[in-house]
């Protein structure tokens, strides 16, 4: 654990840690509570923040002066990769694999033709945690535009592919 801010004797003080220009209370102290702001949240900030207040001449029990929370900062997909495994000639198989390189939880995929017909997939064509779509026996038909999507709870991303039988 380290120290990122102090409220002691009627002076604020930020310590010298990264979070040094990001940091502060969001209120003046003795207004309203000792609420906490980060600006410009980044992943590294994830983790448990403690909050103890000791007040002078205070008889409280320890442990009722300390407040703990667990800080989860959510990272949306990177612009997803798409790519086309196999060989697409009729009757043949192929995978059609997505793939994002960054995203807080880790993000599911979604796999949709558009063009020229739209058609939706699911398992176990679908993988969506791997980002997968096994087309098995291809014709002439299923050539078109093929869309992943790669999303969690901070947004979502997209690659298309178009795939030539």
């Amino acid at each position: 654990p380290m120290q990122i801010l102090t409220y002691l004797n009627g002076v604020e003080k930020v310590e010298e840690t990264e979070l040094k220009p990001r940091v502060g209370f969001l209120y003046p102290v003795l207004t309203h509570n000792i609420s906490v702001f980060i600006n410009a949240t980044r992943e590294g900030d994830s983790g448990q923040y403690m909050c103890t207040v000791n007040v002078v001449d205070d008889a409280t029990t320890t442990g009722k002066n300390v407040g703990v929370i667990n800080l989860t900062v959510l990272v949306p997909p990177a612009v997803p990769t798409c790519e086309v495994h196999g060989n697409p000639t009729v009757g043949a198989n192929v995978t059609l694999s997505c793939s994002s390189k960054k995203g807080k939880p880790s993000p599911t995929y979604q796999w949709q033709r558009t063009n020229p017909t739209p058609q939706v997939f699911f398992p176990p064509a679908q993988d969506w945690a791997r980002g997968t779509l096994k087309l098995t026996n291809l014709s002439l038909e299923m050539s078109g535009l093929y869309v992943c999507t790669a999303k969690n709870q901070a947004g979502f991303e997209k690659c298309d592919i178009v795939l030539e039988v």
